[in-house]
């Protein structure tokens, strides 16, 4: 398949689902809007719904009926790297190739974009009109999954570690799997496992797809720690060499450089065997397992 062709129109998919779930500019508060609005089109490669979309089809739904989990997907996401830049977190002057949104906005109204993305992902999934053709226990079951794994216990637990890791020379490798497999790898696996509830897989087929999530998340994170080092600030959208000048716990500190490239390829290795048991309709996941080591942004 053509993977750049595949991405370009799954992409132009969620961004005009985007465009229609998210408020508008005009309307008030217009400069919170225009803040939450400003972040989610800023230029994302889409990757989480994306994969969510993907899953829907390779368990043999439709992914249309995914569209919506897969735009508070992205609300999530983008509110995580709103906050994720904030002087009190990471204080990162660009995301995506633009000033970041507090560099635009001022903390309080990033703060508060970040806030309101969130909150309005939780109240896309319960919109009796989201995902009308599941079951309300499938429904259910995916507002659960994001909820968990964007909390304590998955994304922001994850983010909490690494903070408090940052700039300390005794980081084992147990830490940085805790913190690669939460704070990235937890709404990546929580987008493949959703999408496949929503297609209606059974149990087989959603144990494999929760495998893969797994696998691919924590593929995602150990290529971004590569990119880090080895990609150039137009590459990678954001300030190259950030996470070394940290002090960042990253696979790369901890195993070095070529061992970092292993492991990478052996998440990739693992999430490609998980879906073993699919035909051509998961030919796209396996196709962005392999794009997530081999990206160069």
């Amino acid at each position: 398949m053509d993977l750049k062709s595949y991405l370009k129109e799954q992409c132009a998919r969620v961004d005009e689902a985007l465009d229609q779930v998210l408020p508008k500019e005009n309307e008030l508060p217009h400069s919170l809007h225009k803040a939450m609005r400003y972040s989610v089109f800023a230029g994302g490669k889409r990757v989480r719904p994306i994969l969510m979309l993907a899953a829907c089809h390779a368990v043999g739904g439709g992914s249309q009926q995914a569209i919506p989990a897969a735009c508070a997907m992205e609300m999530i996401h983008t509110y995580s790297l709103i906050h994720d830049d904030l002087p009190a977190m990471d204080d990162d002057d660009f995301r995506r190739g633009n000033p970041t949104n507090h560099k635009v906005f001022g903390e309080a109204i990033a703060i508060l974009a970040g806030d309101a993305l969130l909150t309005e992902a939780f109240k896309l999934l319960s919109d009796p009109r989201f995902a009308a053709g599941c079951s309300p226990a499938a429904r259910l079951s995916v507002i659960q999954e994001i909820a968990a794994c964007a909390g304590s216990y998955g994304m922001v637990g994850g983010q909490v570690v690494d903070m408090e890791s940052e700039g300390k020379s005794d980081i084992d490798l147990p830490t940085v799997q805790y913190i690669h497999t939460h704070k990235t790898g937890a709404l990546i696996k929580a987008a493949v496992v959703a999408g496949a509830i929503l297609g209606g897989a059974d149990e087989q087929k959603l144990a494999a797809i929760t495998r893969y999530g797994a696998a691919a998340g924590l593929a995602f994170q150990i290529a971004d720690d590569i990119l880090d080092i080895e990609g150039t600030t137009e590459e990678i959208g954001k300030d190259a060499g950030s996470d070394q000048a940290r002090g960042k716990a990253t696979y790369p500190a901890v195993m070095g450089l070529a061992a970092a490239k292993e492991e990478a390829g052996i998440m990739m290795d693992e999430a490609l065997r998980a879906l073993e048991i699919f035909g051509d309709e998961a030919e796209p996941l396996r196709e962005i397992a392999m794009y997530i080591v081999k990206r160069k942004n």
